[in-house]
């Protein structure tokens, strides 16, 4: 048996000890079982000690080897970043008790070793290696796990903010109904209800957001659909509420296919919205739908004013998305990840381009048919 790897089992309830002491934060925290998480620990050791045990091969086939033992392991690594997850313990504590794992063996290797050799520095690198391995495995499954319990979260808290926001919605267009209404009170009720609109659009793009963060693609339900219908009503809805910027919808050519009608419309609204938001006050909106003879259509929306060069390349991606960025800093920027994420879904794509001169220009790009969404 190798020196190291005989070492580590026979001095195994040392060497965890001695991690506790050195852990930034100790296991023996009151959210984490010690003697659950001293367990999974050891058992991550023995996967270190089968590693440091496997003869060495060729570099493909210890690949192989190493993958094949290290499997034993994963399973203790993973609940390792699971159970650090679960009690909101931070990846930077789990992290540090593996740097107090390396440091513990190592430090009592050296105390212990009166004539170290070749060997003995080949198995240190195959240990550190292996420590590496699961650190990295850990890190993996806590983040993967925290991001999962964060977008749940986000999908109950969407789900649930349904049901007050439309109670608002249906109130406030019954008080629209009702004649007797001062000017004042007709204009506050407006507001009232434009606002409440606009929370159930934000709602959807939370829910969106959460599926797309799982992984789950966009689902969609085609149907035929008049495309140029659709922007002339997603026009004139939005144009209700453009601060006096007057949006117009021109179309041609044949814009008929086979789409997801509600999807499309809230593409399109997020679209319009954030020309509206961020194109220059009062200056008006262009809409241009048209459909060409390779059964694609396209949809180009086209405002005033122009977007910083660096924040261009992350218009879509929200991990690109920086508290310095002027459109991030007015709000949370779902709505073109969102719009990105529609089309995608369609089989199509969207790109953006802006000049002081011409202005800002998000194109939509799609197939009429019904192809699915690329790979």
């Amino acid at each position: 048996m190798p020196r190291l790897s005989f070492f580590i089992t026979k001095h195994s309830q040392e060497i965890l000890d001695a991690s506790e002491a050195l852990a930034t934060e100790p296991p023996a925290s009151k959210r984490m079982d010690v003697a659950a998480l001293r367990d999974l620990l050891r058992r991550i050791l023995n996967g270190i000690v089968t590693t440091l045990e496997t003869p060495r091969l060729d570099a493909e086939r210890d690949q192989e080897s190493r993958e094949r033992v290290d499997g034993e392991a994963l399973t203790a690594v993973s609940e390792h970043g699971s159970g650090h997850a679960e009690h909101e313990v931070r990846s930077d504590a789990a992290l540090a008790e593996f740097r107090a794992l390396r440091a513990s063996v190592i430090s009592l290797w050296v105390k212990h070793q009166q004539d170290p050799g070749s060997g003995d520095l080949e198995e240190i690198r195959r240990f550190n290696e292996a420590i590496d391995q699961a650190m990295a495995e850990t890190l993996a499954q806590h983040s993967q796990d925290v991001n999962t319990a964060r977008d749940r979260v986000l999908a109950v808290l969407g789900h649930d903010l349904r049901t007050p926001v439309s109670a608002i919605v249906i109130s406030s267009r019954v008080l629209l109904e009702e004649r007797g209404l001062t000017d004042a009170q007709l204009e506050m009720v407006t507001v009232i209800e434009r606002s409440a609109q606009r929370m159930t659009h934000l709602i959807d793009d939370l829910l969106d957001l959460a599926l797309a963060r799982n992984g789950d693609a966009v689902r969609l339900r085609r149907t035929s659909t008049d495309l140029g219908a659709l922007v002339r009503e997603i026009g004139a809805e939005v144009g209700t509420t453009s601060r006096g910027a007057p949006i117009t919808v021109e179309t041609s050519g044949v814009l008929t296919g086979e789409w997801d009608r509600a999807r499309l419309a809230e593409a399109l609204t997020n679209l319009l919205s954030n020309a509206v938001a961020h194109g220059s006050p009062g200056k008006p909106i262009r809409v241009m739908a048209s459909g060409d003879d390779h059964a694609n259509v396209t949809i180009a929306v086209t405002n005033e004013g122009a977007i910083p060069d660096a924040a261009i390349s992350g218009l879509f991606d929200l991990m690109k998305r920086t508290a310095s960025d002027p459109i991030e800093r007015r709000h949370l920027g779902l709505g073109l990840y969102i719009v990105n994420r529609i089309v995608e879904a369609h089989g199509g794509n969207i790109d953006v381009r802006s000049s002081n001169e011409h202005g800002t220009t998000f194109r939509i790009t799609m197939p009429r048919d019904a192809s699915p969404a690329p790979a």
